[in-house]
């Protein structure tokens, strides 16, 4: 054997070699359960401080509940999220950034909530830090549930401003770069990943963990004149798309459109990680963007589209909004993919309703 291809073979099996460690996030699915991922345990609520950040932090629970009300789902026929353990965080974080989230002060800086600082850091830890472990929990599981669905949602996660040493922007765990880490781990087919990140901000994160490493694609589409201003970050992205305040629907969908087809044919994926952020929305305080509900509509639809005509699998996670309505355009949004047979489930469909259980008292 050539040193080039022994070398390229060591490589290939480098996750082999490495023990996995045991988790609970790869959990098996039944086919009456949708490949949609939520817990009522994603939702952050502690003596009103989640109001004195932009971020609707209840918007996860609001998008479930509109699913359920349109009859799409029940409680039943979707997956329940478990939670990271330190152990799944270590695949990606490193032991010192886990330890500077015991101070209340440091997970303040993330969350951009100053009273935060003043908390016990047990009360931050079960108020705000279990929440986000919850969902990335759900977008680990997403990345085995796509591969074996074909699509998989996860109504959270999408936390790309979080690195694997240094959180900031709301984002303290880095949810898809350990999804895309857990693929490439536990998931033999699954060697090339393209993520797709259309949130209005720069996913600087992801893009510092995947620096160099040609197995991950990143196509970033980005108001540029908004926070993170990640020039290093910036070398990550092999199809950088910069917008300006107030691009509206007709320049953007016709972006999204066409550079979401060259990539995927460029760099012919395994799979697909779709950052669907709703902060482009008109009237967002943080996005600075004029995309109307429609538009977004039209945007998840593009991608889908795109990516499931291929037959490549798709995992979704909803990142960034900033307005109360935008949980009622992912969920109108998921629904009009559902209608056009996008992301099928007939099983899921057809279940039926469970049996009510009676007892004697």
């Amino acid at each position: 054997m050539s040193d080039e291809l022994k070398e390229k073979d060591e490589d290939s099996s480098e996750a082999t070699k490495r023990e996995l460690h045991e988790t609970s996030l790869y959990q098996d699915v039944k086919p009456t359960q949708w490949p949609i991922i939520y817990s009522p345990e994603y939702n952050i609520g502690f003596l009103g401080l989640e109001k004195l950040h932009p971020f609707d932090a209840g918007k996860w629970g609001k998008v479930y509940g509109f699913l359920k009300e349109a009859k799409m789902i029940r409680d039943d026929t979707t997956v329940r999220a478990t939670e990271a353990t330190e152990r799944d965080l270590l695949v990606v974080h490193t032991k010192g950034y886990l330890n500077t989230l015991k101070w209340s002060f440091h997970v303040a800086q993330i969350t951009e909530v100053p009273p935060v600082a003043f908390l016990p850091n047990f009360i931050v830890q079960r108020k705000v830090l279990r929440p986000f472990r919850y969902q990335t929990g759900g977008t680990i599981l997403a990345g085995k549930l796509a591969q074996e669905r074909g699509w998989a949602i996860n109504i959270g996660g999408g936390f790309h401003h979080c690195s694997a040493n240094q959180g900031g922007g709301f984002c303290a765990y880095a949810d898809i770069t350990l999804s895309i880490k857990f693929m490439f781990d536990r998931l033999q087919s699954i060697s090339k990943v393209l993520i797709i990140d259309l949130d209005a901000h720069q996913g600087n994160g992801h893009e510092r963990d995947f620096m160099d490493d040609d197995r991950v694609y990143i196509m970033d589409v980005y108001n540029r004149g908004i926070y993170p201003y990640d020039g290093f970050a910036k070398r990550a992205i092999k199809r950088k798309v910069e917008l300006s305040h107030g691009t509206d629907d007709e320049v953007y969908l016709e972006l999204v459109d066409r550079h979401t087809k060259e990539a995927l044919e460029e760099f012919q994926p395994d799979a697909v990680v779709y950052n669907a952020g709703t902060d482009i929305l008109e009237g967002d305080p943080l996005g600075n963007l004029s995309i109307t509900a429609q538009g977004i509509i039209e945007r998840d639809r593009l991608v889908f589209s795109h990516v499931r005509s291929r037959n490549i699998p798709i995992l979704m996670v909803t990142s960034g909004g900033y307005q109360r309505s935008t949980a009622r355009i992912i969920a109108d949004s998921i629904l009009n993919l559902k209608q056009l047979g996008l992301i099928p489930c007939e099983d899921a469909e057809n279940a039926p309703k469970p049996r009510k259980r009676w007892f004697k008292s």
